[in-house]
Protein backbone atom coordinates (compact mmCIF):
# COMPACT_ATOMS: atom_id res chain seq x y z
CA UNK A 1 0.00 0.00 0.00
CA UNK A 2 1.39 3.39 -1.00
CA UNK A 3 1.09 6.62 0.93
CA UNK A 4 -0.55 9.25 -1.27
CA UNK A 5 -1.40 12.87 -0.32
CA UNK A 6 -5.05 13.43 0.61
CA UNK A 7 -5.38 16.19 -1.95
CA UNK A 8 -4.93 13.65 -4.74
CA UNK A 9 -7.70 11.44 -3.36
CA UNK A 10 -9.97 14.43 -2.79
CA UNK A 11 -9.83 15.22 -6.52
CA UNK A 12 -10.81 11.75 -7.71
CA UNK A 13 -14.23 11.05 -9.19
CA UNK A 14 -15.64 7.90 -7.65
CA UNK A 15 -18.28 7.58 -10.38
CA UNK A 16 -15.50 7.05 -12.95
CA UNK A 17 -14.01 4.15 -10.98
CA UNK A 18 -14.64 0.56 -12.03
CA UNK A 19 -16.72 -1.63 -9.69
CA UNK A 20 -14.85 -4.75 -8.54
CA UNK A 21 -16.60 -8.08 -8.09
CA UNK A 22 -15.22 -8.76 -4.62
CA UNK A 23 -16.92 -9.33 -1.25
CA UNK A 24 -15.02 -8.97 1.99
CA UNK A 25 -15.12 -11.93 4.35
CA UNK A 26 -16.82 -9.81 7.02
CA UNK A 27 -19.71 -9.11 4.60
CA UNK A 28 -20.38 -12.65 3.39
CA UNK A 29 -23.36 -13.09 5.74
CA UNK A 30 -24.95 -9.72 4.99
CA UNK A 31 -27.64 -8.95 2.41
CA UNK A 32 -26.23 -7.66 -0.92
CA UNK A 33 -27.41 -4.12 -0.22
CA UNK A 34 -25.44 -3.95 3.03
CA UNK A 35 -22.15 -5.24 1.68
CA UNK A 36 -19.20 -2.97 1.08
CA UNK A 37 -18.23 -2.11 -2.48
CA UNK A 38 -14.81 -1.64 -4.01
CA UNK A 39 -13.99 0.55 -7.02
CA UNK A 40 -10.66 1.01 -8.75
CA UNK A 41 -8.90 3.54 -10.95
CA UNK A 42 -5.45 3.18 -12.46
CA UNK A 43 -2.56 5.47 -13.34
CA UNK A 44 1.22 5.43 -12.89
CA UNK A 45 3.67 6.74 -10.32
CA UNK A 46 7.40 7.38 -10.61
CA UNK A 47 9.57 6.41 -7.66
CA UNK A 48 12.98 7.95 -7.08
CA UNK A 49 15.80 6.26 -5.17
CA UNK A 50 17.36 7.62 -2.00
CA UNK A 51 20.37 8.91 -4.00
CA UNK A 52 20.35 11.29 -6.93
CA UNK A 53 22.18 8.86 -9.18
CA UNK A 54 19.65 6.09 -8.53
CA UNK A 55 17.45 5.34 -11.56
CA UNK A 56 13.79 6.21 -11.41
CA UNK A 57 11.18 3.46 -11.50
CA UNK A 58 7.71 3.91 -12.98
CA UNK A 59 5.08 1.51 -11.61
CA UNK A 60 1.37 1.02 -11.93
CA UNK A 61 -0.72 2.70 -9.26
CA UNK A 62 -4.13 1.25 -8.42
CA UNK A 63 -6.42 3.74 -6.66
CA UNK A 64 -8.96 1.82 -4.60
CA UNK A 65 -12.14 3.13 -2.99
CA UNK A 66 -13.87 1.12 -0.27
CA UNK A 67 -17.37 2.17 0.77
CA UNK A 68 -16.96 0.38 4.12
CA UNK A 69 -13.71 2.22 4.86
CA UNK A 70 -15.30 5.52 3.82
CA UNK A 71 -18.20 5.02 6.23
CA UNK A 72 -15.83 4.03 9.03
CA UNK A 73 -13.58 7.05 8.48
CA UNK A 74 -16.56 9.40 8.39
CA UNK A 75 -17.93 7.95 11.63
CA UNK A 76 -14.53 8.21 13.31
CA UNK A 77 -14.19 11.84 12.21
CA UNK A 78 -17.65 12.70 13.53
CA UNK A 79 -16.76 11.17 16.91
CA UNK A 80 -13.52 13.14 17.10
CA UNK A 81 -15.26 16.38 16.16
CA UNK A 82 -18.03 15.83 18.70
CA UNK A 83 -15.53 15.10 21.48
CA UNK A 84 -13.46 18.14 20.50
CA UNK A 85 -16.58 20.31 20.39
CA UNK A 86 -17.52 19.35 23.95
CA UNK A 87 -14.00 19.99 25.25
CA UNK A 88 -13.70 23.34 23.46
CA UNK A 89 -17.08 24.51 24.72
CA UNK A 90 -16.05 23.58 28.23
CA UNK A 91 -12.76 25.42 27.79
CA UNK A 92 -14.56 28.46 26.41
CA UNK A 93 -16.78 28.67 29.50
CA UNK A 94 -13.81 28.11 31.81
CA UNK A 95 -11.72 30.99 30.42
CA UNK A 96 -10.79 33.37 33.20
CA UNK A 97 -11.42 30.80 35.89
CA UNK A 98 -9.03 29.28 38.39
CA UNK A 99 -7.50 26.77 35.97
CA UNK A 100 -7.37 28.99 32.87
CA UNK A 101 -6.66 32.43 34.26
CA UNK A 102 -4.21 33.41 31.50
CA UNK A 103 -4.21 33.28 27.71
CA UNK A 104 -1.09 31.05 27.79
CA UNK A 105 -2.93 28.36 29.74
CA UNK A 106 -5.89 28.53 27.35
CA UNK A 107 -3.54 28.19 24.37
CA UNK A 108 -1.77 25.23 25.97
CA UNK A 109 -5.09 23.49 26.56
CA UNK A 110 -6.11 24.08 22.93
CA UNK A 111 -2.89 22.41 21.84
CA UNK A 112 -3.69 19.35 23.95
CA UNK A 113 -7.23 19.10 22.52
CA UNK A 114 -6.13 19.47 18.89
CA UNK A 115 -3.38 16.88 19.28
CA UNK A 116 -5.53 14.38 21.16
CA UNK A 117 -8.52 14.69 18.80
CA UNK A 118 -6.40 15.11 15.64
CA UNK A 119 -8.16 18.26 14.45
CA UNK A 120 -5.15 20.48 13.82
CA UNK A 121 -5.97 20.91 10.14
CA UNK A 122 -9.63 21.94 10.56
CA UNK A 123 -9.72 23.86 13.85
CA UNK A 124 -9.55 27.68 13.77
CA UNK A 125 -9.14 29.43 17.11
CA UNK A 126 -8.68 32.96 18.37
CA UNK A 127 -7.45 33.64 21.90
CA UNK A 128 -7.71 37.21 23.28
CA UNK A 129 -8.55 39.17 26.42
CA UNK A 130 -11.60 41.13 27.45
CA UNK A 131 -11.76 44.59 29.08
CA UNK A 132 -11.16 43.04 32.51
CA UNK A 133 -8.01 41.30 31.30
CA UNK A 134 -9.50 37.83 31.36
CA UNK A 135 -8.72 35.45 28.46
CA UNK A 136 -11.36 34.76 25.81
CA UNK A 137 -11.70 32.03 23.22
CA UNK A 138 -13.48 31.90 19.88
CA UNK A 139 -13.28 28.82 17.68
CA UNK A 140 -14.90 27.05 14.73
CA UNK A 141 -14.22 24.17 12.32
CA UNK A 142 -13.14 24.97 8.78
CA UNK A 143 -15.87 23.38 6.66
CA UNK A 144 -13.79 23.49 3.47
CA UNK A 145 -11.07 21.41 5.10
CA UNK A 146 -13.66 18.96 6.41
CA UNK A 147 -15.17 18.67 2.93
CA UNK A 148 -11.75 17.85 1.43
CA UNK A 149 -11.13 15.23 4.09
CA UNK A 150 -14.57 13.70 3.48
CA UNK A 151 -13.88 13.54 -0.28
CA UNK A 152 -10.73 11.50 0.39
CA UNK A 153 -12.49 9.00 2.67
CA UNK A 154 -12.25 5.38 1.61
CA UNK A 155 -9.39 5.84 -0.88
CA UNK A 156 -6.03 4.14 -0.76
CA UNK A 157 -3.39 3.26 -3.36
CA UNK A 158 -1.60 0.05 -4.34
CA UNK A 159 1.66 0.00 -6.29
CA UNK A 160 2.64 -2.96 -8.45
CA UNK A 161 5.20 -3.94 -11.06
CA UNK A 162 2.88 -6.50 -12.66
CA UNK A 163 2.04 -5.90 -16.30
CA UNK A 164 -1.51 -5.05 -17.28
CA UNK A 165 -1.61 -8.19 -19.42
CA UNK A 166 -0.80 -10.28 -16.35
CA UNK A 167 -3.32 -8.68 -13.99
CA UNK A 168 -5.73 -5.78 -14.41
CA UNK A 169 -6.62 -3.29 -11.66
CA UNK A 170 -9.37 -5.48 -10.24
CA UNK A 171 -7.08 -8.52 -10.12
CA UNK A 172 -4.43 -6.51 -8.27
CA UNK A 173 -6.97 -5.64 -5.58
CA UNK A 174 -8.12 -9.25 -5.22
CA UNK A 175 -4.52 -10.43 -4.91
CA UNK A 176 -3.83 -7.78 -2.30
CA UNK A 177 -6.86 -8.90 -0.28
CA UNK A 178 -5.43 -12.42 -0.24
CA UNK A 179 -2.29 -11.34 1.59
CA UNK A 180 -3.64 -11.92 5.14
CA UNK A 181 -3.95 -15.65 4.41
CA UNK A 182 -0.25 -15.85 3.61
CA UNK A 183 0.73 -13.59 6.50
CA UNK A 184 -1.33 -15.63 8.95
CA UNK A 185 0.47 -18.80 7.95
CA UNK A 186 3.90 -17.22 7.74
CA UNK A 187 3.98 -14.93 10.76
CA UNK A 188 1.14 -15.56 13.19
CA UNK A 189 1.55 -19.34 13.21
CA UNK A 190 5.34 -19.04 13.44
CA UNK A 191 5.10 -17.01 16.64
CA UNK A 192 1.92 -18.69 17.89
CA UNK A 193 1.46 -22.47 17.94
CA UNK A 194 4.88 -23.15 16.40
CA UNK A 195 6.55 -20.87 18.99
CA UNK A 196 9.51 -20.00 16.78
CA UNK A 197 11.98 -17.91 18.80
CA UNK A 198 14.75 -15.68 17.40
CA UNK A 199 17.98 -17.62 16.85
CA UNK A 200 21.41 -16.17 16.11
CA UNK A 201 23.00 -18.06 13.22
CA UNK A 202 26.44 -17.41 11.76
CA UNK A 203 26.25 -19.26 8.44
CA UNK A 204 23.86 -19.03 5.52
CA UNK A 205 23.52 -22.79 5.32
CA UNK A 206 22.24 -22.88 8.90
CA UNK A 207 19.75 -20.14 8.11
CA UNK A 208 18.57 -22.18 5.13
CA UNK A 209 18.33 -25.30 7.28
CA UNK A 210 16.31 -23.48 9.95
CA UNK A 211 13.90 -22.07 7.37
CA UNK A 212 13.49 -25.54 5.88
CA UNK A 213 12.67 -27.05 9.28
CA UNK A 214 10.21 -24.24 10.02
CA UNK A 215 8.49 -24.68 6.66
CA UNK A 216 8.22 -28.43 7.19
CA UNK A 217 6.70 -27.81 10.61
CA UNK A 218 4.28 -25.34 9.10
CA UNK A 219 3.35 -27.92 6.46
CA UNK A 220 2.57 -30.49 9.16
CA UNK A 221 0.42 -27.92 11.00
CA UNK A 222 -1.51 -27.14 7.81
CA UNK A 223 -2.03 -30.84 7.06
CA UNK A 224 -3.40 -31.42 10.57
CA UNK A 225 -5.87 -28.57 10.11
CA UNK A 226 -6.81 -29.81 6.64
CA UNK A 227 -7.37 -33.39 7.85
CA UNK A 228 -9.70 -32.30 10.64
CA UNK A 229 -11.73 -29.97 8.43
CA UNK A 230 -12.10 -32.55 5.67
CA UNK A 231 -13.21 -35.16 8.19
CA UNK A 232 -15.85 -32.79 9.55
CA UNK A 233 -17.33 -32.15 6.11
CA UNK A 234 -20.26 -29.80 5.52
CA UNK A 235 -19.64 -26.39 7.05
CA UNK A 236 -16.44 -27.73 8.73
CA UNK A 237 -17.42 -26.56 12.22
CA UNK A 238 -17.40 -28.34 15.56
CA UNK A 239 -18.20 -27.56 19.19
CA UNK A 240 -15.99 -27.81 22.25
CA UNK A 241 -13.07 -25.71 21.02
CA UNK A 242 -14.08 -22.63 23.04
CA UNK A 243 -15.44 -22.30 26.60
CA UNK A 244 -18.86 -21.10 25.39
CA UNK A 245 -19.19 -24.28 23.26
CA UNK A 246 -20.01 -22.32 20.12
CA UNK A 247 -19.59 -23.91 16.73
CA UNK A 248 -16.33 -22.86 15.08
CA UNK A 249 -13.97 -24.00 12.34
CA UNK A 250 -10.99 -25.77 13.93
CA UNK A 251 -7.64 -24.16 13.30
CA UNK A 252 -4.22 -25.69 13.67
CA UNK A 253 -3.62 -23.48 16.69
CA UNK A 254 -6.76 -24.67 18.50
CA UNK A 255 -6.14 -28.31 17.60
CA UNK A 256 -2.64 -28.25 19.09
CA UNK A 257 -3.93 -26.33 22.12
CA UNK A 258 -6.39 -29.10 23.01
CA UNK A 259 -4.04 -31.96 22.16
CA UNK A 260 -1.14 -30.43 24.08
CA UNK A 261 -2.31 -31.92 27.40
CA UNK A 262 -2.48 -35.49 26.08
CA UNK A 263 -0.35 -38.07 27.86
CA UNK A 264 0.76 -41.50 26.72
CA UNK A 265 1.03 -44.59 28.89
CA UNK A 266 4.20 -46.53 28.22
CA UNK A 267 3.69 -49.96 26.76
CA UNK A 268 5.50 -53.25 26.94
CA UNK A 269 6.48 -55.83 24.38
CA UNK A 270 3.00 -57.35 24.44
CA UNK A 271 0.97 -54.37 25.58
CA UNK A 272 0.99 -51.34 23.25
CA UNK A 273 1.28 -47.80 24.56
CA UNK A 274 -2.05 -46.05 25.05
CA UNK A 275 -3.03 -42.40 24.67
CA UNK A 276 -4.73 -41.12 27.84
CA UNK A 277 -7.71 -38.88 26.99
CA UNK A 278 -9.17 -36.57 29.62
CA UNK A 279 -11.64 -34.43 27.61
CA UNK A 280 -14.32 -35.15 25.05
CA UNK A 281 -12.92 -32.65 22.55
CA UNK A 282 -9.63 -34.55 22.56
CA UNK A 283 -11.41 -37.78 21.69
CA UNK A 284 -13.28 -36.03 18.88
CA UNK A 285 -10.11 -34.54 17.41
CA UNK A 286 -8.25 -37.85 17.59
CA UNK A 287 -11.16 -39.53 15.82
CA UNK A 288 -11.15 -36.87 13.10
CA UNK A 289 -7.39 -37.31 12.64
CA UNK A 290 -7.88 -41.05 12.21
CA UNK A 291 -5.70 -42.03 15.18
CA UNK A 292 -6.36 -45.22 17.18
CA UNK A 293 -5.67 -44.16 20.75
CA UNK A 294 -5.32 -47.79 21.86
CA UNK A 295 -2.64 -48.55 19.25
CA UNK A 296 -0.45 -45.57 18.32
CA UNK A 297 0.98 -45.75 14.82
CA UNK A 298 4.33 -47.46 14.41
CA UNK A 299 3.94 -50.04 17.23
CA UNK A 300 4.12 -53.68 16.18
CA UNK A 301 5.47 -56.57 18.25
CA UNK A 302 7.88 -57.51 15.46
CA UNK A 303 9.62 -54.14 15.75
CA UNK A 304 10.02 -54.24 19.53
CA UNK A 305 13.63 -54.39 20.70
CA UNK A 306 15.38 -56.14 23.55
CA UNK A 307 18.39 -54.65 25.27
CA UNK A 308 21.60 -56.62 25.13
CA UNK A 309 24.49 -54.93 26.84
CA UNK A 310 24.68 -51.34 25.64
CA UNK A 311 23.08 -51.97 22.24
CA UNK A 312 19.51 -52.40 20.99
CA UNK A 313 18.80 -55.36 18.74
CA UNK A 314 15.57 -56.26 16.92
CA UNK A 315 13.87 -59.26 18.52
CA UNK A 316 13.91 -61.16 15.25
CA UNK A 317 17.73 -60.98 15.31
CA UNK A 318 17.97 -62.41 18.82
CA UNK A 319 15.48 -65.27 18.58
CA UNK A 320 14.57 -66.88 15.24
CA UNK A 321 10.82 -67.10 15.02
CA UNK A 322 10.90 -70.76 13.94
CA UNK A 323 12.91 -71.84 17.03
CA UNK A 324 10.62 -70.47 19.70
CA UNK A 325 9.80 -73.31 22.08
CA UNK A 326 7.82 -71.52 24.77
CA UNK A 327 4.15 -71.32 25.68
CA UNK A 328 2.22 -68.66 23.79
CA UNK A 329 0.50 -66.03 25.92
CA UNK A 330 -3.15 -65.01 25.36
CA UNK A 331 -2.09 -62.10 23.13
CA UNK A 332 -0.50 -64.50 20.66
CA UNK A 333 3.16 -63.86 21.49
CA UNK A 334 5.72 -66.17 22.98
CA UNK A 335 8.39 -65.30 25.52
CA UNK A 336 11.78 -66.96 25.89
CA UNK A 337 14.93 -66.34 27.90
CA UNK A 338 18.00 -65.51 25.87
CA UNK A 339 21.52 -66.72 26.64
CA UNK A 340 22.35 -63.33 28.13
CA UNK A 341 19.67 -63.69 30.80
CA UNK A 342 17.23 -61.17 29.26
CA UNK A 343 13.60 -61.80 28.49
CA UNK A 344 13.00 -61.45 24.77
CA UNK A 345 9.57 -61.30 23.16
CA UNK A 346 8.93 -62.38 19.60
CA UNK A 347 6.00 -63.30 17.43
CA UNK A 348 5.12 -67.00 17.30
CA UNK A 349 5.81 -68.87 14.09
CA UNK A 350 3.13 -68.63 11.46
Amino acid sequence: MAKIPHRLFAGLDRSQARLVDYTAERDTGKPPGQRGQYRVLEDTQTLAGPRKRDPQLTVRRILVHSSANAAAQQAARNRRLEQAREELDKLQHSCGGRHYATAAKVTARIGVITSKRRIVSCLVTSVGTDEAGRPTLAWHFDQKVLAREAAADGWHALLTTLDAAEADAADILVRYKGQPVVERRRYRDFKGPLAVAPVLLHHNRRITALITVICLTLLVLCLIERQVRQALGGNQTMRGLYPDNRAARPTGRMILYHLDSLRIRAGTAIDPPTILITRAVQAHLIELLGIDETRPAGWTPQTRCAKSGSRLWPVSHLVPADKIAAPVNPDGYASVRSAGGLFVFAAPPV
